[in-house]
């Protein structure tokens, strides 16, 4: 004895395809969702809404044979000379540490 399913009334399974508009309109979607994120993300990283006060400093005329740790040393007075070469750095925007003879640098003053 055999039985046998009916397969009237029994819906077929469809079969979904991705045309090239479906594909390009979920990479759009996609990316405008990563976009937001970004934007979420960045807005939030504001450090103050206030301004920084300007670092009270004196210039200093860069003679022949100075380096920037005989500089700094003098400005800190025995304090951290490295401490001290780094803010010089970033006041300045030396990148490698190097100053010039005849060059100006600002030195900060505590």
């Amino acid at each position: 004895m055999s039985t046998t399913i009916p397969t009237h009334g029994v819906a077929p399974t469809p079969t979904y395809r991705l045309t090239r508009r479906g594909r390009f309109v979920l990479l759009a979607l996609a990316l405008l969702t990563v976009m937001a994120a970004m934007v979420a993300i960045a807005g939030g990283s504001v450090a103050t809404t206030t301004e920084g006060g300007d670092v009270p400093t004196e210039t200093v005329l860069v003679t022949p044979g100075d380096t920037l740790w005989e500089i700094a040393s003098e400005a800190v007075d025995g304090g951290d000379v490295r401490a001290m070469m780094t803010r010089i750095e970033q006041l300045n925007g030396l990148e490698d540490g190097q100053v010039d003879a005849g060059e100006r640098i600002f030195v900060p003053v505590d």
